[in-house]
């Protein structure tokens, strides 16, 4: 219970796996196998968790290569400490040959770190064990209830097997039954933050097993619903052998780019006129949009959004057609905000476009336009005092 973030979750997973290493005089055990497709965090955990990190090539259908994986786990048998892996993976997508990754990995000698970003879809349906993971953390504000970003606090709990168990961090002022060490704490409290638990367990016991299914279900049809619905209007990136996705879609934005220039952050801005908070942009592969509805939307807001798409997809057709110039159409000023909309208007199409595209004035209003990020990416400001200031 003590990680307070999915991050922090990762590296103490990362630490029991590491203790345990260490107690069967393996502590020399220090590579750490992720995928290319893999979050930020997991190379940033195993870093800091003192492991090296060699990276798993996917293939072209976005899953781990299980050749390259095959190599590289005997490539470094001796040292081989752990893999982190995602399911269902970063690219949305059912990975057949999940069990396969596990066996591959411990075959030589290796455990298992399951990301549980994505539990969304696994909930009552699978579960890391019966995967083959060894450890994995659960995202608490992203399938257990609890408020998401600036809401609260967060907390990323860690499961583990039992023979992981007495290795999960300790406490160095309070003893935690079963552990074996005082050492290794993630977080100042014991348990984390224990004070937002309640909203999990009050959610688990009023949804019972049989709701957390159906709601991984839900987040699983909605997914492929909005993936069904767009797929002829923007390219659906990656799908299961099906052609289906799990619980997100990744809608690619490149080749419409390429056609008529406008760009995924176009599109993105764009969603914000017509009422919406943009998608994950540019993850896990720059130039798309990762859509992920969710259990909690009905069909009619599911449907708002896909009309909001369409509809933006046929402004996308009208700029192409020369009718808007690439320059100066709804999509690259986007967003526009009352104080556009009450200024001196000089653009080539109305004010009403530009700021009721949808026909309704019900909408959340930007209180900005866009912002310069490339300039905020390359030119940072250091909040640091200088020296000077403690003398």
């Amino acid at each position: 219970m003590q990680p307070n973030s999915g991050a922090q979750g990762e590296y103490a997973g990362l630490l029991a796996i590491r203790h345990y290493h260490e107690s069967r005089n393996e502590g020399h055990r220090d590579i750490c196998l992720i995928p290319a497709s893999a979050h930020g965090t997991n190379p940033a955990s195993a870093h800091m968790a003192g492991m090296q990190v060699v990276v798993v090539a996917c293939d072209k259908n976005g899953n781990i290569d299980l050749a390259d994986l095959r190599a590289k786990a005997e490539l470094h048998a001796n040292n081989l400490s752990c893999i982190m892996v995602t399911y269902p993976s970063t690219h949305g997508v059912y990975e057949e040959t999940i069990r396969d990754v596990c066996d591959i990995v411990h075959q030589f000698g290796g455990q298992v770190y399951l990301d549980g970003a994505n539990m969304n879809a696994q909930v009552g349906i699978t579960s890391p064990g019966f995967i083959g993971a060894d450890v994995s953390h659960l995202n608490l504000h992203k399938t257990f209830c609890i408020p998401h970003g600036g809401g609260g606090p967060g907390m990323g709990p860690i499961g583990v097997k039992a023979h992981l168990a007495p290795f999960v961090p300790g406490h160095s002022v309070v003893q935690i039954e079963g552990m074996l060490t005082r050492q290794g704490a993630v977080s100042a409290a014991p348990f984390g933050s224990a004070s937002i638990l309640p909203i999990s367990w009050m959610y688990i016991r009023m949804m019972g097993a049989e709701g957390l299914k159906q709601a991984s279900q839900v987040a699983i049809l909605n997914a492929n619903y909005i993936a069904s619905r767009l797929k002829d209007a923007y390219p659906i990136l990656y799908t299961g052998r099906d052609g289906r996705v799990a619980h997100e879609c990744i809608l690619d934005i490149r080749p419409l780019k390429e056609e008529t220039g406008i760009s995924e952050l176009d599109i993105a801005k764009r969603l914000i006129d017509y009422g919406f908070h943009a998608p994950t942009m540019s993850f896990p592969v720059a130039g798309t949009l990762m859509v992920e509805p969710t259990e909690s939307e009905g069909k009619a807001e599911l449907d708002r959004f896909i009309n909001a798409m369409l509809a933006i997809r046929a402004e996308i057709e009208r700029v192409k057609a020369g009718e808007w110039p690439l320059e100066d159409n709804p999509l690259v000023n986007a967003p526009h905000t009352q104080n556009e909309l009450a200024a001196e208007w000089n653009h080539s199409y109305s004010r009403e476009v530009a700021v009721f595209p949808a026909g309704v004035a019900n909408k959340y209003w930007p209180t900005v336009k866009r912002l310069d990020d490339v300039y905020g990416d390359r030119n940072l400001f250091c909040s640091c005092v200088p020296m000077s200031e403690y003398q």
